[in-house]
């Protein structure tokens, strides 16, 4: 099942969107997740 980074313009990004890790694409999503779940960003 592929992941977020299917939908991104980046081929780099593109050749993981099948990897088994929910990644998110830099972005206010992963940083709005990261507040929600209390992880740290830089």
């Amino acid at each position: 099942m592929p992941n977020r980074l299917s939908r991104e313009t980046s081929p780099y990004l593109r050749q993981h969107a099948e990897n088994p890790v929910d990644w998110y694409p830099w972005g206010e999503e992963a940083f709005r997740r990261a507040r929600e779940e209390d992880k740290p960003t830089p």
